[in-house]
């Protein structure tokens, strides 16, 4: 039975991934920062036996290494970096901290290392589960807000992070290509979840599955990557 451990599990991207992963028949690790406050991951729970629910906080890098002892010597197929923050948003909420002239350098330092090092952190803590399974993959939800091709200006932090984060991706590749690791980025589209807003034109179910798909498709020889959640492969 393969396995996926998803961070940010509790709502959103997150939960529909944990939801398709269990009625595909997968073994599914969900993370949150707070379990007993996941109620629709709970609920979930309820519903599929192979779903286990484990309190983490990305940004706590020593949670991360606590998660990855307490799982030692079980080999995890897909390491799935979904947890993710945006930041302060200057559309409807006028919170103009990420543009230019305004900048919270708190705020960045906050969001970088949510976006792009607790990923990096999760690859290290988790490499060696990863490893042990048969399909060795690391991935991670980033956005084409983070493509060179879609800079438009404003919400440094949060554009900042996923460029980097893709980045990132690009470079494990190398690094873990002799594991048989397999690395990649991705973009989900806009959809309607509390990060996406009610005015995204897509919902979590199709993306979620569309996106599954392309994990499923992955191999060596396309490691590193950026994809939309449809296949198309991104700038970045």
């Amino acid at each position: 039975m393969p396995v996926v451990l998803i961070t940010g599990a509790n709502r959103g991207l997150g939960l529909e991934f944990a939801r398709q992963y269990a009625e595909a028949g997968w073994q599914v690790i969900a993370t949150c920062r707070d379990p007993d406050a996941a109620t629709d991951l709970q609920a979930l729970r309820t519903q599929h036996s192979r779903l286990e629910i484990e309190p983490l906080s990305v940004d706590d890098f020593v949670a991360i290494d606590a998660l990855a002892t307490r799982l030692a010597g079980r080999p995890i197929d897909v390491l799935l970096n979904n947890a993710g923050v945006f930041g302060p948003k200057p559309g409807a909420d006028k919170d103009l901290r990420q543009n230019f002239g305004s900048m919270d350098y708190d705020i960045w330092a906050k969001v970088l290392r949510t976006n792009l090092m607790a990923p990096m952190k999760m690859a290290e803590a988790f490499v060696e589960h990863v490893a042990a399974s048969a399909q060795k993959k690391i991935v991670a939800i980033s956005s084409t807000e983070g493509s060179s091709a879609s800079a438009r200006g404003g919400i440094h932090a949060y554009r900042t992070s996923k460029a980097a984060l893709n980045m990132l991706m690009q470079n494990l590749a190398p690094d873990l290509a002799p594991r048989g690791i397999v690395t990649a980025a991705f973009c989900p589209g806009w959809i309607r979840t509390r990060m996406g807003g009610p005015g995204a034109p897509l919902e979590a179910p199709p993306s979620i599955a569309g996106l599954r798909r392309v994990i499923d498709g992955l191999t060596p020889g396309n490691s590193g990557k950026f994809w939309l959640w449809s296949g198309e492969r991104l700038p970045w």
